[in-house]
C-alpha cells in the first residue's frame, strides 16, 4: 500500500486519522489559507484544500496525500481563525444564539498515478446563548485562538453547542464518512 501523509499541522485532524486506524506521516503544507475573492465557502474550502495537497505533493512522489480546510460561515460570511481574544470574543458574540455552518473541503491526492478528489462536506451547528461572563472565561483558557468560529466543540467549547445537524467529525475538522468513502476510491480500505 502506498505511503499516506497528512498535509496538515492539525492535531486533531490526526488524533482522527489515528482514531480510524491510519497509519499516516504528517508534512505539513505551510500553504498561506488566503481566502479567494468571490468563491462560494463551499468552493473555497475545496480550493484552499487542494493548493495544500499539491505543495505537499511536490515533496511525495507516490503517496496518498490527505490535505483539508474548515471554514465556518454565518450569515454568508466566512468565519476564519481569529486574530486576537479581542476578536474571539467578537465571533462568539456572533454565533450566540444563532445557527452557523461548517464546512470542510478535503482533497485526497494519489501523487503515483496523478488522481484527485475535493470534497466539501457541511454540518450545521446551533449555538446557545452565550453570557459575556461566558464568553470572556472561554476566550481566557487559549483555546478558540487557533480555530475557526474561534471554538472547539471537542474541547470545552461543547457546552456553547445546543445541537448540530450533520456529521460531528466535520465541525472537528475531517469528516470521517465522507473521507473513508473518498479513502476506498483510492484502493485505501479502512475497514476492509
Amino acid at each position: 500500500m502506498k505511503r499516506i501523509v497528512l498535509a496538515s499541522a492539525s492535531p486533531r485532524r490526526a488524533e482522527l486519522l489515528r482514531q480510524i486506524g491510519l497509519r499516516f506521516t504528517v508534512d505539513p503544507s505551510n500553504h498561506e489559507e488566503t481566502p479567494e475573492a468571490g468563491l462560494e465557502p463551499e468552493r473555497l474550502a475545496m480550493v484552499l484544500s487542494m493548493k495544500k495537497a499539491r505543495v505537499t505533493a511536490r515533496r511525495h512522489r507516490n503517496a496518498i496525500i490527505i490535505a483539508a480546510d474548515t471554514i465556518g460561515v454565518l450569515n454568508g460570511r466566512v468565519i476564519g481563525k481569529p486574530e486576537s481574544a479581542a476578536d474571539a470574543r467578537r465571533m462568539l458574540r456572533s454565533l450566540s444564539g444563532k445557527t452557523h455552518s461548517v464546512i470542510t473541503g478535503f482533497t485526497v491526492y494519489d501523487t503515483g498515478a496523478g488522481r484527485i478528489a475535493t470534497r466539501a462536506v457541511e454540518t450545521m451547528v446551533h449555538f446557545r446563548r452565550l453570557t459575556a461572563a461566558e464568553i470572556d472565561a472561554y476566550v481566557a483558557t487559549g483555546e478558540p485562538m487557533d480555530k475557526a468560529g474561534a471554538y472547539g466543540i471537542q474541547e470545552r467549547g461543547a457546552v456553547f453547542i445546543d445541537r448540530i445537524e450533520g456529521d460531528y467529525f466535520n465541525v472537528i475538522g475531517l469528516p470521517l464518512c465522507a473521507l473513508a468513502e473518498t479513502l476506498k476510491e483510492f484502493g485505501v480500505e479502512v475497514m476492509g
